[in-house]
Parts: C-alpha cells; sequence; structure tokens
C-alpha cells in the first residue's frame, strides 16, 4: 500500500513501512558520507526494489536512487554489477513510467566507469524502447543514457533497424527529444559502416524545416554539426571511393541533392543571433565547399555550388 504525503512517501515492504527518504533525510545522508559513515540510504532503496511493489512504489523507488546516486558518491560506487542488472530488469515493466526511471537510473550509475561495461549490455533494449514506444520522455530519457555511453560495434545491426524511428524523432515537435536524437545521430555518422544508412534513411519533404532560423538555438547548432558530420563523411577518401546509390526522398538528397534548399538555410543562418549557431553555420558551407582530401591544401577555391556530389 502507498500512502502520498507531502513531507515524505510511505511504502509497504514486505511486513514492514520503510520511509522513502524526502529532501532532509537525503541531506542527512550526505552529511553522513562527508564524515565517511555509509547512511545505507541507497543500499536500503535497492534492496526495496527487489520486494513486490506497485508501478508508483516502483517509480518513486528508482527516483530515489537516482538522486543517491548522484549524491552519495561513495555508496554509489560500492554498488555491483548485481545492482545494475536490478536496475535494468525494470525496462520490462508494463509501465512507461517504470522504464523512464529506470533509465535516469541507468543514466545516473553510467557516470561510474565500473558500471559502464555492465549497462551497455542494456542498449540494445533501450534501442528497442526509444524505437517502439511513442513517448517522449521516454525517448528523452533512452537517448541521453545512449549519448552518455560508447555504443559497442555489437550494437550497429540494431542501430540500422532503429535509424527510421531515430529520424522520426528527430522531426518531430518536441524539442529536448529532438536534440538528444540528433545528437545520438551526430555521433553514429562518423561511424563508417552507418554513414550510409543515415544518409539514405527517409526523411519528410519538409525536413530543412529544421534549418529554419525561427528553430531554438540549442536545436540549430545539434542540426548544423550534423550536417557537417554527414557533409565531411561522405567526402571522405573512404567514402568517395564507393558509388552509393539514394533513395528519392532520402536524407542525402534532402541537403546534398540537385535540388536541396540547403544553401539559402545556411545562409540565413550566419545572421543568426546566436554566435555559435553563426560559427557553426559557417563550418558547414566550408565542408560542402572544400572536400576533406582537399582541406589540407594552403588554399582552397570554392567549387561553382555549395554541393559537390562526390562522385
Amino acid at each position: 500500500m502507498v500512502t502520498r504525503m507531502a513531507e515524505r512517501t510511505v511504502l509497504d515492504v514486505g511486513d514492514a513501512k520503510m520511509p522513502l527518504r524526502a529532501s532532509g533525510q537525503t541531506g542527512l545522508a550526505i552529511e553522513r558520507e562527508r564524515h565517511g559513515r555509509d547512511s545505507g540510504e541507497l543500499r536500503r532503496l535497492l534492496n526495496s526494489l527487489e520486494c513486490k511493489q506497485d508501478e508508483y512504489a516502483k517509480s518513486m523507488i528508482l527516483h530515489s536512487i537516482t538522486r543517491c546516486v548522484y549524491l552519495l558518491e561513495a555508496e554509489a560506487s560500492a554498488c555491483t554489477a548485481d545492482d545494475i542488472v536490478l536496475v535494468g530488469s525494470m525496462l520490462d515493466d508494463k509501465d512507461n513510467s517504470v522504464k523512464i526511471q529506470a533509465l535516469n537510473t541507468l543514466k545516473a550509475f553510467s557516470g561510474i566507469r565500473k558500471f559502464r561495461l555492465k549497462i551497455q549490455e542494456q542498449s540494445i533494449k533501450v534501442l528497442e524502447l526509444v524505437s517502439t514506444i511513442w513517448d517522449s520522455e521516454l525517448h528523452i530519457a533512452g537517448l541521453r543514457l545512449l549519448n552518455n555511453l560508447p555504443l559497442p560495434d555489437f550494437v550497429h545491426p540494431q542501430l540500422r533497424r532503429v535509424m527510421p524511428a531515430l529520424m522520426d524523432i528527430l522531426q518531430s515537435d518536441y524539442i529536448l527529444a529532438q536534440v538528444q536524437a540528433v545528437r545520438l545521430l551526430s555521433y553514429l555518422a562518423q561511424k563508417n559502416d552507418l554513414l550510409y544508412d543515415i544518409l539514405n534513411c527517409q526523411v519528410r519533404s519538409n525536413f530543412l524545416n529544421l534549418f529554419q532560423s525561427t528553430q531554438p538555438g540549442s536545436l540549430l547548432f545539434e542540426i548544423l554539426v550534423f550536417a557537417e558530420r554527414l557533409s565531411e563523411g561522405r567526402n571522405s577518401p573512404h567514402y568517395r571511393a564507393v558509388k552509393w546509390h539514394y533513395n528519392e526522398q532520402s536524407l542525402h538528397e534532402a541537403l546534398f541533392g540537385d535540388e536541396s534548399r540547403l544553401a539559402d538555410r545556411l545562409l540565413a543562418l550566419v545572421i543568426h543571433p546566436e554566435e555559435e549557431v553563426q560559427i557553426q553555420a559557417c563550418k558547414v558551407i566550408v565542408s560542402l565547399q572544400c572536400p576533406q582530401d582537399v582541406r589540407v591544401r594552403p588554399s582552397c577555391q570554392p567549387s561553382h555550388s555549395y554541393f559537390n556530389n562526390g562522385e
């Protein structure tokens, strides 16, 4: 039974009631750790998670675990791989709020080096959740976790399968999710074996709206970084050694095709109020004008167009 109260939440765990510590109790735990004493708060929370709880209780426990991991460094470092497995098992819960809190908890633990490999094992599951459940908060939590991890090569096949979903999130109307999606795509664009999959991914006809000056600066900056990395990748000698074919609605055609209006959008962003957007827009223009193997020369003469096919 869960009783919601203003100052604390009481959880019925087994035969005893365990208080889920509020901010004052967490502050006391921090003070104990500062004096070299283990408060036991994090261990109590993890133990309670193993007991049968309803969805609300599990969400609250996971939320408190996340706070403790960030605030009680020594206690968090003393946790074990089994604790990571326990938290990861919450990703299979039927309730989305529990999944979201579990993702946040794994993100907190991912800041501790010894747990990163164990958390990487959850990458495929996280990608599955992000690509199959249309929930903005879940997208944000899942993508933040993925962006905080180096994704191993064994995840690449799954990444190819979820690429359309990532592109859909990027083209959604929820800024925080869009920013996290484009950050992940920018990272993946640097992987030679994934670059073509990204460039050939189908996008909507209005994709270039993401480059409009009315977009939030944080999103504009990230989408420009993404465009620069795609441009650099497609102009690399390794990529240009192959003659690639793209579908008509592909990201490649939207950005670099003969009918693309990206140049107009970039020129408008050169006078954007935010300096980092201006600078990044200029970097994209330079990357489009100068193939990578030419940029090492003392001077680089602009081509007749912003876009070379690199064929």
